[in-house]
Formats: structure tokens, C-alpha cells, sequence
């Protein structure tokens, strides 16, 4: 006797009531899976983003808007800060590493960061194509970035005042493409890097560079030495422009119009080296001691004009935000699962009854007692196993989908396309579960009395 063709018969036999005990399964199923996929690449993608990130100053506001916008690049920046004063936190023993960033602008649905190389080195990302970005408005793009907006080597763009590209076009101060990096699966893959000189060039006196800007990666690979040699130059601003006027009353004007028009132009460019005019977004900061974790933030909220904020502090705060909507849909799949074991229960139950007359023949016909309890074993195993599957396809079916359609969006990528050793322990423990819901219909089965049954069926 074939138990397994036995139960897909009986199966067969009322297909709505079978068709409905696999759907409410597969959508509990389906619910779980997407929560366990969405919860597992929200937490993962999160922490990838905030690595090697200790703190983070900014402007005074809301510190997790600051995490946001700074750290995944997913909100408005709460404001600038004076890059002298950032500085000065960042010139602190207790920091190891201090990268600086300058947002504002977007092109082509990417952000476009004004940073240095320590940026890109945060997230081990390496060039794919071409070169890092050297002179003012040159410009490297994340694999992502280069993707969605269809730019490649040698291509110029114009960035666009705001973070949604639909600001004021910056269309004098066009960026040009040097570089593309591979695919790292950070949030540096959907961004667009340049030096801070070419953010602050854009938003200048409207020329298409500053001085320091003209010797290329001098004023971005060793941004605190460039800082401090902008610093010295403010210093001694006053005396430098009494020199010019005393210069330039001693000249005869004339005869020496052309050397009037040079130190009009050294003028200007002296001017753009004032770090007391100069501004970033933030500054990111890596610690030296994780000791320094205790005292520095409070340090500088207390003692400063600016906001600092702990990524991991601020990203514990988020998931447990997000914790709370998950279990909310987490208890909504488990009442639904909860259903679907009620569901495979009555229905098995109900068949039992109607059936009766059915397996006291085949006890005639010499099936035993363990064989009629197997058979419902199987059947309720059969729905089982055809709820979880059309459930675990569901879902991570809905988690592509959705992927794909945020995939043109700033934000935490999804896929569809991963399996997580939670969704096996999901699996047996729904199997357990119509195992449990089938046990006492197949108990009695068991024990079902011959004589009777057919007695109550004649």
C-alpha cells in the first residue's frame, strides 16, 4: 500500500479546503521570512556603513539626523560647522583618524561628497577604472553611482544644490569623471567623491578653483598639513595685506599696470585661504583608545559649538526602533501560522470523521494501525511542506521585488537572493507545528474500532 499516493488522494478530494490550509501557511511563512531578510540586511547594512567610525561632529540638532546624513547618507545634513574648529578636535592625541566631509549637493540621484581618500579607505574600496581625483572638479564615482546615472570615464556633469538634484544647477563649476570604484556593498558604492576644494570651489566667489586647489592631491592627501599651513596663513593675514597696500602705494601705476593686476589676482586667492571662512558638514572621527569613547563626546557637546554623535549608540537606537515595528508584523505572521496549524487540525480532523467507514476497509484489507496513523501523518506533512515552500518563495520573491524597485533610491539594499541559517530553524519549527496540529487526527486513526466503523457506515 502506497501511503503517499493514499494522502495526495485524499487531498485531492476537497481541493478549497486544501488550497486554503497551504495559503494561510504560506503566508505566515512569507510574513516571517520577509521580516527575517529585511531585519537581517537593515542590521548588517547598517553596521557595514558605520565601520571604523567612532564618532561623528556636526552642527548642533538631532544626533540621529546627523548619523543619518552623515554616516548613510540618507537624510539632510542638520547644518555646517567652521572647519578651524573642527579641526582642533580632530588635531586631539585621543583621535587616530579624522575624515572630513562637505555635502549639499546631488547629481544624477548621487550625493556628491567633498572628502578625502581616508573616506574610500573607511569601506576598502579600490578603483575599478581610472584615477583618484587630483586637481579641483575631478570627480570618482561608487559602482552604484556610476550604474544608475550612466556616467563614465572622461564624462562631465554639474552638480545640482540640494540632495534631491532639483535644486539651483551648478552649471558654471561642471565636475568631471577620473575614476570609478568597485563594487564594496557600502554606502560608498552610491556616491560621488570629490576633494573638499572642489565643494568649497562650487560654492566660492563663483571661479572654478581655489588656490590651494591648483597643486592636486597635496591639499587632499595631507589634509591636516594643508590645514595648518591655510591656519599659519590666517595668522598673519593683517601683516601680508598691509605689505600689498604698502606695495601697491609704492608702485606708479602706469607703468606697472600688469604687476597691479597680479597681486590683485595673489589677493584674492591669499583671501581664499582664510580657514575662519571655510566650512564642512562633518567630521568623522576614529579613536585612538576605546577608552576615549567615555569622555569625548560629552568633551565636546559641553565645550563647543558643535554636536558630536556615536554612530553605534544612535544605530542601536535605530534598530531598536525598527525592532518594534518587526515585532509587531512578527506577531501579526505567528497568529497567521497559528490559523494555518487550527486549520490543518480541523480539516484532518473533519476528514477523519467522514472517512471512517474508509479506513476501517483498509484495516480489512490488512493496513495496520500504524498504517492509518502514517497515512495522516503524511497528508498533514504534505500540507506542511507545500505551505513552507510556496512561503519561503513568496517571500523572498516580495523582498527582490522590493529591492529592485528601491534600487534607484538612496538607502539600505535589499535582495531576494540570500538564505539565512534562521530560515531553516524557521522551516522545522512550522513543520513541528502542523506535525503537532496532525498528531491527534492521526491518534484516531489509530484507534479506530473496526467492527464499529463499519457497523456506523453500513
Amino acid at each position: 500500500m502506497n501511503l503517499q499516493r493514499l494522502a495526495i488522494a485524499n487531498l485531492r478530494v476537497t481541493p478549497l479546503t486544501t488550497g486554503l490550509n497551504i495559503g494561510l501557511l504560506a503566508l505566515g511563512t512569507a510574513t516571517i521570512v520577509v521580516l527575517l531578510l529585511l531585519s537581517h540586511q537593515i542590521s548588517q547594512s547598517l553596521s557595514r556603513d558605520a565601520r571604523g567610525i567612532d564618532l561623528v561632529l556636526g552642527a548642533k540638532g538631532s544626533p540621529v539626523q546627523l548619523i543619518l546624513s552623515t554616516v548613510y547618507h540618507a537624510d539632510i545634513p542638520t547644518g555646517n560647522i567652521p572647519l578651524d574648529e573642527a579641526q582642533r578636535w580632530a588635531d586631539d592625541r585621543r583621535v587616530a583618524k579624522a575624515v572630513p566631509l562637505s555635502l549639499g549637493d546631488s547629481a544624477r540621484g548621487a550625493r556628491i561628497v567633498g572628502t578625502t581618500r581616508d573616506y574610500p579607505a573607511l569601506y576598502d574600496a579600490s578603483l575599478a577604472v581610472g584615477q583618484w581625483w587630483g586637481a579641483p572638479l575631478e570627480a570618482v564615482l561608487g559602482s552604484e553611482a556610476a550604474r544608475t546615472s550612466g556616467l563614465k570615464l572622461g564624462d562631465t556633469f554639474t552638480g545640482a544644490h540640494g540632495l534631491s538634484g532639483l535644486g539651483d544647477q551648478h552649471g558654471e563649476t561642471p565636475y568631471t569623471v577620473v575614476g570609478v570604484l568597485g563594487e564594496t556593498g557600502a554606502v560608498v558604492d552610491r556616491l560621488i567623491l570629490t576633494s573638499l576644494e572642489s565643494v568649497w570651489a562650487v560654492h566660492g566667489d563663483g571661479h572654478g578653483h581655489s588656490h590651494d586647489g591648483e597643486h592636486g592631491e597635496a591639499g587632499d592627501d595631507h589634509f591636516d598639513e594643508g590645514h595648518d599651513a591655510e591656519h599659519g596663513d590666517h595668522e598673519h593675514g593683517d601683516d601680508h595685506a598691509d605689505e600689498h597696500e604698502h606695495q601697491a602705494d609704492g608702485h606708479d601705476h602706469d607703468e606697472h599696470d600688469e604687476h597691479d593686476e597680479h597681486d590683485e589676482h595673489d589677493e584674492h586667492d591669499g583671501a581664499g585661504h582664510d580657514d575662519s571662512n571655510r566650512e564642512i558638514t562633518a567630521m568623522l572621527l576614529q579613536y585612538a583608545s576605546p577608552t576615549t569613547a567615555a569622555s569625548m563626546p560629552r568633551q565636546i557637546n559641553a565645550q563647543s559649538n558643535l554636536q558630536a554623535a556615536a554612530p553605534a549608540f544612535e544605530l542601536a537606537r535605530l534598530l531598536q526602533l525598527i525592532g518594534v515595528g518587526l515585532d509587531g508584523l512578527r506577531a501579526f505572521a505567528l497568529i497567521l501560522i497559528a490559523s494555518a496549524a487550527f486549520s490543518v487540525f480541523g480539516a484532518l480532523y473533519g476528514a477523519l470523521r467522514s472517512r471512517r467507514g474508509e479506513l476501517a476497509m483498509m484495516r480489512c484489507m490488512g493496513a495496520t494501525r500504524a498504517d492509518l496513523m502514517l497515512a495522516l501523518l503524511i497528508e498533514g506533512l504534505l500540507l506542511g511542506v507545500a505551505g513552507v515552500v510556496l512561503g519561503l518563495l513568496v517571500g523572498h520573491g516580495v523582498v527582490e521585488l522590493l529591492g529592485s524597485a528601491l534600487s534607484g533610491q538612496q538607502g539600505v539594499p535589499l535582495t531576494g537572493r540570500v538564505f539565512l541559517v534562521d530560515e531553516l530553524i524557521l522551516c522545522a519549527g512550522l513543520l513541528l507545528v502542523v506535525v503537532v496540529a496532525t498528531a491527534l487526527p492521526a491518534w484516531q486513526a489509530y484507534r479506530t474500532d473496526v467492527a464499529r466503523a463499519l457497523s456506523e457506515s453500513a
